[in-house]
């Protein structure tokens, strides 16, 4: 949370989180504001940003400008974005805003491309737009801002596969998506299998398990999904509910052991989860399994 000395005018409030996936940085910003906004956008302005309102409430829309005095010359729509290549000076601006929510992915282009092994042929990262309408972009940012302080392993894959499919969205061309549908190998699928079993809880990256196959990560999603029905992290979720039932039906260890052996933060985390994945609480369902 900043302080109020370094708030800018009519800033009451200003608090930001902060994570990386992937190669990728996400920020959400919240402002609370008293009046008209106008605040010098710099955050991470040496990287290539792709930015989201998630909300807004009060008067005028706030609209990301290139100069102070230049208001954006394209019409609000609903769920409005913006993208800006790197060390390309923004601001935000609004007559009356008094609560905003943006949330920011930042990375370094080219490495980030090559990472996912996406061509940009046509540079698409060197093109600013101040005003993007995607509702297909805008819900992965909000998916990204909604899981940025959850500590649960699997909100690694998670998180990697949403900032994967961001960098598809952005700059892969529909002909370098083909091949992907026909899913893994026996043999990729069999070492991927494996190395999620292996590691088991623990956190495991995207990144990691497309080098195994050969694959960027892009594609590597959609062919992993493509033989199991499930995304990396649906999967990785899936396996620890799995063993998480050996250990209800074959131990006698509490709900705390339990859920510490299958990689969640507490009891409370693992009931709301098992039950959300199973439609029964872990008690509930031992239960009846037992009885």
């Amino acid at each position: 949370m900043s302080n109020a000395s370094e708030l800018p005018e009519n800033v009451a409030m200003h608090t930001s989180s902060s994570r990386c996936w992937n190669g990728v940085n996400v920020d959400v910003h919240e402002y609370t504001c008293t009046g008209r906004l106008l605040l010098k956008i710099d955050s991470r302005e040496e990287s290539t940003r792709l930015s989201a309102n998630l909300e807004e409430v009060g008067g005028d829309r706030a609209e990301p400008r290139s100069a102070p005095n230049t208001p954006n010359p394209h019409a609000y729509k609903p769920r409005p974005m913006y993208f800006a290549p790197a060390k390309m000076e923004l601001w935000g601006y609004s007559a009356d805003v008094r609560y905003i929510k943006c949330s920011t992915v930042s990375f370094d282009a080219t490495s980030f491309q090559k990472r996912l092994g996406i061509s940009d042929s046509v540079r698409l990262s060197d093109v600013p737009r101040l005003r993007i309408n995607d509702d297909r972009l805008w819900t992965l940012i909000k998916l990204l801002a909604d899981a940025i302080d959850d500590a649960d392993p699997t909100t690694q894959l998670y998180g990697d596969s949403l900032t994967a499919a961001i960098g598809a969205r952005l700059f892969e061309r529909p002909k370098e998506a083909k091949g992907s549908e026909s899913g893994l190998s026996p043999v990729q699928l069999k070492d991927a299998i494996g190395y999620l079993e292996a590691k088991l809880p623990a956190r495991v990256d995207l990144a990691t398990l497309a080098e195994l196959a050969g694959l960027s990560q892009s594609h590597y999603s959609r062919a992993f999904k493509a033989s199991t029905g499930l995304a990396p992290y649906q999967w990785q979720l899936q396996a620890r509910i799995e063993r998480a039932k050996d250990l209800l039906l074959n131990t006698n260890g509490g709900l705390e052991q339990v859920a510490e052996a299958t990689g969640f933060a507490d009891a409370v985390h693992f009931g709301r989860t098992f039950r959300k994945v199973t439609g029964a609480t872990p008690a509930a369902w031992r239960m009846r399994m037992l009885a």
